[in-house]
């Protein structure tokens, strides 16, 4: 298998604080070959987990919840050979569901997957790096399709850790599933979580870090639609909106300002 040596880029005050310690009892990982685009990752009932052509970062990205740009460095086979992972994580451990703010047993589990995999070895340092920031337009005052979100998250994840709800997840309303954060060609849809955590989900339209400057509290939900380039190959679909006019709705603009991070 092979070996991995990382930086991983880190905000000061993220996600590499020391988490309880969580691992798979029983674990298999494959390459996949299908050549087939998408992949993700399942949470089933019982502890169970299941990753299905996943590249190699994100598996990484994944595991210590970062952006895709805080994580430095890194042979060329990371982006572009993926991998399938069936796995159960030791006790079936509860936790409290996305925007708790509590560490997530499946994603600790898979830091030891990768390390006895891949050998994976990660290291910090200090960068300093132009960004976007997340803020109101009016301060205080969300926009009409920026909404708390109604979803209790922690119910959900132990409904599902104890197999009942069914494994893909609860239904979608109005084109949003609960607890939840879902991008497609055109358009993000979210539920469940800190706007810090929207900020991340930004960053691939950005193109470099986005700060959450909104000073809003507590969990979020919104449904955004904006222009995006088609990747090549895909077939067209109907036009999108333009992201001005989805912007709008959240009543959310970003600003650019400098941050100081870390990597680790």
């Amino acid at each position: 298998m092979r070996n991995l040596i990382l930086a991983l880029g880190v905000l000061v005050g993220g996600s590499m604080a020391a988490a309880q310690d969580y691992s798979f009892e029983v674990a298999t990982l494959k390459q996949n070959k299908s050549g087939e685009r998408g992949g993700g990752i399942r949470r089933l009932p019982g502890g169970r987990v299941t990753v299905t052509n996943m590249p190699a970062r994100g598996l990484v990205t994944f595991a210590y919840q970062l952006g895709q740009w805080q994580l430095i460095g890194g042979p060329g086979w990371l982006a572009d050979e993926r991998f399938d992972i069936t796995a159960k994580i030791e006790g079936n451990p509860e936790w409290e569901g996305p925007g708790s703010g509590k560490p997530d047993p499946i994603q600790v589990a898979m830091r030891k997957l990768l390390v006895e995999r891949f050998s994976l070895n990660v290291h910090t340092e200090m960068r300093d790096l132009d960004a976007y920031a997340l803020v109101m337009v009016k301060p205080g005052t969300p926009g009409p399709a920026l909404k708390r979100s109604p979803t209790d998250c922690k119910a959900l994840a132990e409904q599902l850790r104890q197999g009942k709800q069914p494994a893909g997840g609860p239904p979608m309303v109005d084109g949003i599933m609960p607890c939840s954060i879902m991008g497609r060609i055109g358009q993000l849809a979210f539920d469940g979580f800190p706007m810090s955590q929207a900020a991340t989900s930004f960053v691939g339209q950005a193109g470099r870090p986005v700060v959450d400057r909104t000073n809003l509290s507590g969990n979020w939900q919104f449904l955004m639609r904006f222009a995006q380039e088609r990747p090549q190959g895909l077939p067209a679909g109907p036009e999108a909106e333009k992201i001005a006019e989805a912007a709008a709705n959240p009543d959310l603009r970003r600003s650019s300002p400098h941050c100081r991070s870390s990597s680790a």
